[in-house]
């Protein structure tokens, strides 16, 4: 079997503007480009230094040779007090275009699901928008994942959350 025509490794600070762009894709692929606010050093604060979150990316090329980058797998850990384990949440996970079919998504769960059992995560998580037919088919029909049907994904944004100081208990 040939090797294939890329790698994953764990993003560094260096990285920053390649994860951006790759944010700017995925907002743009999911027509919600003007919602980005990412800056690169929000980036640099919140994955490096505060290490909110983490981040995988695939590059073409090799190790030693590395070129461009073609995805991104962003996530950090939760923890269910029903196992009374962590588990890892996927925020993103993006594949440029022109990749997708060449096992990268693939290779992106392989790693997750290392990182998830060096941690002892009891389970991976993730959202998909319920137009995104052929990410759900990969879910599903290639990774054999099980959609969480009963359950409805909740928000509050910054305005949300800065409303609830009204329910504080100290003033």
């Amino acid at each position: 079997m040939p090797s294939p025509a890329f790698f994953i490794r764990p993003a560094t600070v260096d990285d920053v503007d390649s994860i951006l762009q790759l944010i700017i894709d995925l907002a743009t692929y999911e027509k919600a480009a003007d919602s980005v606010k990412a800056t690169p050093e929000l980036l640099r604060k919140n994955i490096f230094e505060k290490q909110f979150a983490h981040t995988l990316l695939a590059f073409t090329g090799s190790p030693d040779a590395p070129g461009k980058a073609i995805g991104m797998a962003l996530y950090f850990f939760n923890y269910s007090t029903w196992t009374g384990r962590p588990g890892l949440y996927l925020e993103d996970l993006f594949v440029s275009p022109e990749q997708r079919g060449s096992g990268v998504g693939k290779a992106f769960f392989a790693e997750l699901a290392k990182v998830a059992q060096e941690k002892d995560c009891a389970r991976m998580d993730w959202s998909v928008l319920k137009w995104n037919k052929p990410s759900i088919d990969f879910y599903e029909k290639v990774l054999e994942a099980s959609a969480m049907e009963e359950w409805m994904g909740m928000r509050l944004e910054e305005a949300g959350i800065e409303s609830l100081k009204k329910f504080s208990l100290t003033k």
